[in-house]
């Protein structure tokens, strides 16, 4: 099951200007300021800065869908067709991301939140 699109990464090259761009744009301080990811909440957004994202094969911004069973739905992407990029990894605390490329080149990630 899916609580809908609720993160977005963008991958960045230069993290201090990234981080500095967003501040601005999105009116708030980061909530997590480390070297290799720089996260945001806004409106209910959480928008994440990942200098490493470039080398993972992010193209661009990555939508993430936020799912109850992150290896149940990888597992049906890829089924379906998609080519994994990135496999199920724990970012921390338990929480889990993971994310294909459609036919059509376009990126789509999956993120589970621990159980509460």
């Amino acid at each position: 099951m899916s609580a809908g699109m609720q993160t977005i990464i963008y991958p960045v090259k230069d993290l201090a200007r990234a981080k500095a761009l967003f501040s601005v744009l999105l009116e708030v301080e980061p909530y997590a300021d480390e070297p290799y990811y720089v996260g945001f909440k806004a409106a209910g957004q959480d928008v994440g800065l990942d200098p490493n994202g470039h080398a993972k094969g992010m193209t661009g911004p990555v939508p993430y869908w936020h799912v109850t069973d992150l290896r149940e739905r990888l597992a049906a992407l890829v089924a379906a067709g998609a080519e994994l990029l990135q496999d199920a990894q724990d970012v921390g605390g338990g929480r889990l991301i993971a994310f294909v490329k459609d036919a059509d080149g376009n990126l789509v990630g999956l993120l589970q939140d621990p159980a509460a």
